[in-house]
């Protein structure tokens, strides 16, 4: 049975803003950098600059055990809007950096949502949530993001298969094995809850997922960390990402990169072991 959208209803959230606190302490980020086995990041200590975002590490969501959902993300309502489809998956974001956050900072999130906005897809209705988030030091803007979340309904058997965007070949590329314990390391690190990226039988009984899905986060994060290891001495300006196709933990996968022949961009994507472009993205260097 297909869910009832009430567009102007949940479009009454738009605009809502909440504002957060926190600290950039030092052991999220040594525990991350252990977990990618970061070559770039070798100590940690006060004044220290975080890479680009590593502020995922911050600002995590503490809802009580109570007040989670079946799928183990909090139930809907609250902040953002209760949108009445099952499936919840990050789509994307674009980021702006004026300057590196820093061990030690006190740190200031301004969250708004800024658009709610409901349409229709191959395989039912999709509602598009976009967030705003604006992270300040000392009222000194630092970054801003713009979070793309997806709503959908769980595909029909008889959904339309869609055709595979194939990936290209660039001049760096490396391999990512997504073992269980990666995964379950970056859940606990931003506190995601979300089963589909740690419970197998959750995944694929109720989701019906072939696997495990891996992050879009730290496939993202992992782009970056791409493009580190290969010019450690980049700035990063801006950057936005895209989520083409899910990426499971059945297979490798890889993270690759071209820069732009003047050298004020790099275009970076994740393809996975069928070569199927799964991730898109573009970090733009000062």
């Amino acid at each position: 049975m297909q869910a009832q959208i009430d567009a102007k209803q949940l479009q009454e959230w738009q605009g809502r803003s909440e504002s957060l606190h926190d600290e950039v302490t030092a052991f999220p980020v040594r525990a991350l950098a252990a977990t990618l086995e970061s070559p770039y990041v070798n100590s940690v200590a006060t004044g220290d600059a975080l890479p680009p975002l590593w502020h995922w590490l911050y600002f995590l969501p503490l809802h009580a055990q109570s007040a989670l959902g079946a799928d183990g993300h909090a139930r809907k309502g609250g902040f953002l809007p209760p949108v009445p489809l099952p499936r919840r998956m990050w789509a994307g974001g674009r980021f702006g950096f004026t300057r590196p956050l820093r061990v030690g900072d006190h740190m200031e999130k301004t969250s708004t949502i800024g658009s709610v906005k409901v349409k229709e897809g191959r395989s039912g209705p999709l509602v598009f949530v976009t967030v705003r988030h604006e992270i300040a030091v000392a009222g000194s803007a630092c970054l801003w993001e713009e979070h793309d979340i997806v709503y959908r309904d769980a595909p029909a058997a008889d959904a339309p298969v869609v055709e595979p965007v194939m990936a290209e070949q660039g001049a760096w590329r490396r391999e990512i094995v997504p073992d269980d314990v990666l995964l379950f390391r970056y859940s606990a690190l931003t506190f995601n809850g979300h089963r589909i990226h740690y419970d197998r039988r959750y995944v694929t009984g109720v989701e019906g997922y072939p696997g495990l899905i891996v992050h879009g986060p730290l496939i993202a994060t992992l782009l970056i960390d791409l493009l580190l290891r290969q010019m450690p001495e980049a700035r990063l300006t801006e950057f936005s990402f895209r989520a083409v196709h899910p990426t499971f933990d059945t297979d490798a996968f890889y993270v690759n990169g071209q820069p732009s022949s003047d050298g004020k961009t790099v275009r970076l994507w994740a393809s996975d072991h069928a070569g199927r472009l799964t991730m898109d993205a573009l970090a733009t260097l000062a």
